[in-house]
């Protein structure tokens, strides 16, 4: 197999062929700590959005359809009230990543690609509400969707090679990264945080995006074993139903740096992860 030994300068200067990365990540991150900027900036920028602003008001017509309200919701400010701003900011992240991979994945990769992406953020922010280190779910949403944006670059990049990438570590039982890194001299996990630094994504997610699949040397960031885990459970789950899942061994270090036991309290952590996957790929999948 012929290598290409793809360099940092190659990859930063070949995602200029690409769409823009989502400003509204940017603005939730940036006021994350601030719940009051965060609902006053965000409901403003979701006004101007009309692909978000509508995912809000389907979202939240549904509930008002549960709850038997008599009058549709037709504005952002009655949505977020009606649905929550926490509900609000998850669909907003969820929504403005969607686009963004939408516009660069190819129709052969977009579905299954982000069902994946979905299942691992999800299971992410879970993570992040069921550990008791401090870790922001708005963050952990964030690092689980793009953990792969590095594969996505890679089949934009070539995507020939990508897949025949991809055939030989299925042929030969070996890892998806070590197969990228014969063929590319690099893996989508580097790719993908050369790409989360470019778009001035905070260290704690580019480390997540680099090491999710090596998390032990990078445990003093809380991000990097949620997603690692995240992305183990996921496949276990079988959150996505690719048929290129593979269930990997859960890094005890990981376990252990979040705390974690796997005993009977796992059950209802397993089932949100389940159901919220499933939910959150459905209400995407709608017409």
């Amino acid at each position: 197999m012929t290598t290409q030994m793809l360099t940092r300068d190659e990859v930063v200067e070949y995602s200029s062929k690409l769409p823009g990365f989502p400003r509204i990540i940017a603005l939730i991150l940036d006021t994350i700590d601030d719940p009051d900027a965060n609902t006053r900036t965000l409901t403003d920028h979701i006004g101007h959005d009309p692909v978000i602003a509508a995912r809000v008001l389907s979202l939240a017509n549904m509930a008002a359809m549960q709850a038997r309200r008599q009058s549709p919701v037709q504005d952002i400010f009655t949505a977020t009230s009606l649905v929550g701003m926490n509900h609000v900011r998850q669909l907003a992240i969820v929504c403005g990543i969607a686009g963004f991979v939408d516009g660069i994945a190819s129709p052969d990769t977009s579905s299954t690609f982000w069902q994946h992406s979905v299942a691992v953020g999800v299971c992410s922010e879970e993570l992040s509400l069921h550990t008791t280190v401090p870790v922001s779910a708005s963050a952990a949403l964030i690092a689980g969707l793009l953990h792969d944006i590095g594969q996505i670059w890679l089949h934009h990049f070539n995507a020939e090679a990508f897949r025949a990438t991809w055939g030989h570590a299925l042929a030969s039982n070996i890892g998806i990264e070590a197969a990228e890194r014969e063929r590319f001299g690099v893996d989508h996990s580097t790719i993908g945080a050369w790409l989360a630094t470019h778009w001035a994504l905070p260290e704690s997610i580019c480390a997540a995006i680099r090491h999710h699949h090596e998390p032990d040397v990078a445990l003093a960031q809380p991000l990097v074993p949620i997603v690692h885990i995240a992305e183990v459970l996921s496949n276990a789950l079988d959150l996505s139903g690719r048929a290129e899942n593979r269930v990997t061994s859960i890094s005890t270090g990981a376990c252990d740096a979040l705390g974690l036991t796997w005993d009977g309290s796992a059950r209802s952590l397993f089932g949100r992860m389940e159901a919220r996957s499933r939910h959150a790929n459905a209400f995407f999948n709608q017409a």
